[in-house]
């Protein structure tokens, strides 16, 4: 596995297109979608859905990572998951057939269109109240944002972990 040369993004500078009140969210999820390609360099499709002593596969990692950015970004929109985000959830521990390499980049696009939400979130609202799920749990747009940063991570490292276990 190679590792990077640079430091960690959070000590690369400010981003210049991010909200300073959003630039930790925003260094936190560059730093993850680096993580993941490094840590899933040559993985083998064949190891994916493996799960050892009970954990989560490295294959649900990567379907949770990429669904978890879209609902949490959906709530913190204001909005309601749709019928397709349901569905997504129900199935991100599902084998199925699709590579390593589809799975990564179908969540470096997902952190994509987070870095924009952000861009786009004015720091205004950030403490405005949202709902989270049916039962409209209390949230607001900068704990969403926030816990969508710090779940990321989290499970960054489970994957690597479990990743690094399967190669043996």
């Amino acid at each position: 596995m190679a590792t990077s040369s640079l430091p960690e993004v959070w000590l690369r500078g400010p981003l210049p297109d991010q909200p300073a009140l959003l630039q930790p969210v925003a260094h936190a999820l560059l730093q993850s979608r680096e993580e993941v390609r490094r840590y899933l360099d040559e993985f083998p499709d064949a190891l994916l859905w493996e799960r050892l002593a009970g954990v989560a596969s490295v294959g649900f990692h990567l379907r949770h990572l990429t669904g978890v950015l879209d609902r949490l970004l959906t709530y913190a929109r204001g909005e309601a998951l749709t019928e397709t985000q349901l569905a997504y959830l129900h199935n991100e521990g599902v084998p199925a057939e699709i590579s390593v390499e589809e799975l990564v980049s179908n969540f470096e696009t997902q952190v994509d269109k987070t870095l924009a939400q952000l861009r786009a979130t004015d720091e205004s609202t950030l403490t405005e109240p949202r709902g989270v799920g049916r039962a409209q749990l209390p949230s607001t747009v900068i704990g969403l944002l926030v816990h969508a940063a710090e779940h990321t991570q989290r499970h960054v490292g489970q994957l690597w972990v479990t990743a690094r276990v399967l190669r043996g």
